[in-house]
């Protein structure tokens, strides 16, 4: 079964900031058709609302000396037990017991990721997980179960 390990944001009226990501931690958010998490300063983009990675992934990452704590790979929901980076564009994942997310496209680092971390942004290509879309509003939290509900 696969579910989620971590839910992070970014407050609206939170700084800009070069050096790490302003997330904070929550046990539970509300996910919003059209925008991301609720109050999130990054939601509302029509394809970019939510990054979501694998926990294997940031595991991964954190043995190669990666700065993993719950935000700092720019993540916002972290899934034990799925392969994100398998997800294909359209692909549709419904989280806890309504909340519907849609897949539009491998997350790529950018150069603010590498300044962050310290590493190029090809060192971490194509394993820093997808971007969604709300599809379906709910409520989320930790420990709830993620399911594939359309395989493209």
């Amino acid at each position: 079964m696969s579910s989620i390990t971590s839910i992070v944001y970014k407050p609206k009226g939170s700084p800009k900031t070069q050096d790490h990501y302003v997330r904070v931690p929550v046990e539970t958010a509300a996910l919003i058709a059209g925008y991301g998490i609720e109050g999130d300063k990054k939601g509302g983009h029509r394809k970019r609302q939510l990054n979501i990675m694998s926990l294997e992934m940031v595991e991964q990452l954190r043995d190669e000396g990666y700065k993993t704590a719950p935000g700092e790979l720019g993540e916002q929901i972290v899934i034990a037990g799925l392969d994100v980076a398998a997800l294909a564009k359209g692909e549709r994942l419904q989280i806890g017991e309504s909340a519907c997310v849609e897949i539009v496209g491998v997350r790529e680092p950018c150069e603010r990721f590498a300044r962050i971390q310290g590493k190029s942004a090809a060192s971490a290509e194509g394993r820093v997980g997808v971007l969604a879309k709300v599809i379906t509003s709910g409520t989320i939290q930790v420990g709830d179960e993620v399911k594939v509900l359309v395989q493209v």
